[in-house]
């Protein structure tokens, strides 16, 4: 539908459907579908949205992590650290990513799920910090993390948070 209304729609406004729709594919565990979407992103020449280009290429690197794409995440995790710093768009929760993915190619799977828990620790610290609350709003890495550690699908863990918020706040959700 995104081309039948184009003519109505400007570049920025797509490259945020293109996220969201990367998002989407990511969460239900499509990766491949998640990172055609983050290709069209990453790949726009025009000079919008720099937030939404950062957001994009760490996206598409941890897309990639889950696809076992090894070899090329050497690559990618030097090429996205150096975009984002370069942008100057590097956050604590940022750093404390890149950090835990170049420690895990020297992890062996089988040590991976504490590592993804220390991760999770360390990042449910800054959750409330103002300053680090746009990485969260962009990228929803405590639901990725819980569902390495629990072995699930990241729309899984999101949907029972929003089945347990629903709960605890009937009125709130009903709109």
């Amino acid at each position: 539908m995104l081309k039948e209304y184009g003519l109505y729609l400007d570049k920025h406004r797509v490259l945020v459907f293109y996220y969201k729709i990367a998002s989407l594919y990511f969460g239900s565990g499509d990766n491949e579908k998640a990172i055609d979407y983050l290709n069209r992103i990453i790949n726009e020449k025009a000079d919008l949205r720099t937030d939404l280009q950062c957001y994009s290429r760490l996206l598409h690197l941890i897309a990639h992590y889950e696809l076992g794409n090894f070899e090329l995440l050497e690559y990618l995790i030097k090429s996205v650290y150096r975009y984002m710093a370069k942008m100057q768009n590097l956050s604590k929760v940022e750093e404390e990513i890149f950090a835990f993915l170049r420690r895990s190619f020297r992890v062996g799977a089988h040590a991976l799920k504490p590592e993804f828990e220390k991760l999770l620790e360390t990042l449910k610290k800054y959750e409330r910090n103002p300053l680090e609350t746009r990485a969260f709003s962009y990228l929803d890495i405590i639901s990725w993390l819980e569902s390495k550690i629990n072995n699930v699908n990241v729309q899984d863990v999101i949907r029972e948070k929003y089945l347990i918020a629903k709960k605890a706040h009937p009125l709130k959700n009903e709109t």
